[in-house]
């Protein structure tokens, strides 16, 4: 059961040393794009925060962030958030956020980073649904074109950078209510479809144009890592419609605010919901 697993820093070098097995079981990472122990005594000397998730003394999942300098100001960055394949769906990985958290707030700073790959839903759910996180960047290739890890065939390594505002009444009320109710039939007969799922599985695109100021959505498939193996031509369908989708609507000023989960004819399917701040709008409060 998930109270069986135990929260908490990572200080031996035994136990850091434990994290490159975790990540080469998470990403399926070589050894040239494993992060070494060396680095993490480093880091986690200088600033940076290590937490673990443990089944007795075993590490089955952990933490990494450190601090870092972006858009003028100091702030925590967030770089590794993994968890076993076997002990997923249990919560772990929003303990380990929270945790963080605490951690970041301790040290004094009032947001952290970090970046996902927005083709995956299950880690869109927990950072906007669950945490409450914004985000305003999109990050094309952001590792490059491939790394050797199999979640990145075929598509590349495209991130969307977020922003979790710690003491925002956003997060508070997100980490006190639990996830943000479904997407609204409202919203949903009026924002503009950017991407769509269509009833084949296919991505359907639709311009921004003119429309500037309403509400605008973006579908994700259920599983891209599915696509990738399965139908690798319908996998990059999806990485280059929803890339173009992602950097249209940032430039022209919306901010990713929001991810439901769906059901569209009569499948599963995810949706960003993407707003343009009205100018009085302050995330951080």
């Amino acid at each position: 059961m998930a109270s069986a697993i135990i929260i908490r820093e990572i200080d031996s070098i035994l136990e850091m040393k434990a994290l490159e097995r975790v990540q080469k079981e998470v990403w399926g990472w070589d050894d040239l794009d494993t992060m070494p122990l060396m680095n993490f005594i480093v880091t986690k000397e200088v600033g940076g925060v290590l937490i673990g998730a443990f089944e007795g003394e075993k590490p089955v999942g952990f933490a990494f962030g450190f601090v870092g300098f972006d858009e003028g100001r100091v702030l925590f960055h967030s770089h590794m958030l993994a968890v076993l394949p076997g002990f997923r769906e249990r919560g772990i990985g929003y303990r380990l956020k929270v945790a963080q958290r605490k951690q970041a707030l301790e040290k004094g700073f009032d947001c952290i980073t970090w970046t996902f790959d927005p083709l995956q839903s299950q880690n869109a759910h927990l950072n906007f649904s669950k945490l409450g996180v914004i985000a305003h960047k999109y990050k094309v290739n952001f590792y490059g074109e491939q790394t050797s890890s199999a979640l990145h065939q075929h598509i590349g390594t495209d991130r969307l950078w977020v922003s979790w505002f710690l003491n925002s009444s956003r997060v508070k009320r997100r980490l006190g209510c639990g996830p943000k109710t479904g997407l609204t039939d409202v919203v949903q007969s009026i924002a503009l479809p950017l991407v769509q799922r269509g009833s084949d599985g296919w991505p359907q695109s639709h311009l921004l144009g003119e429309h500037t100021k309403g509400d605008v959505l973006i579908d994700i498939p259920p599983d891209i890592g599915f696509l990738q193996q399965a139908n690798p031509e319908l996998a990059v369908a999806w990485r280059k419609a929803t890339r173009s989708a992602f950097t249209d609507a940032l430039n022209a000023g919306y901010r990713v605010e929001e991810f439901y989960r769906l059901d569209k004819n009569c499948q599963s399917a995810g949706s960003y919901l993407l707003r343009k701040p009205d100018g009085i709008c302050d995330y951080r409060n």
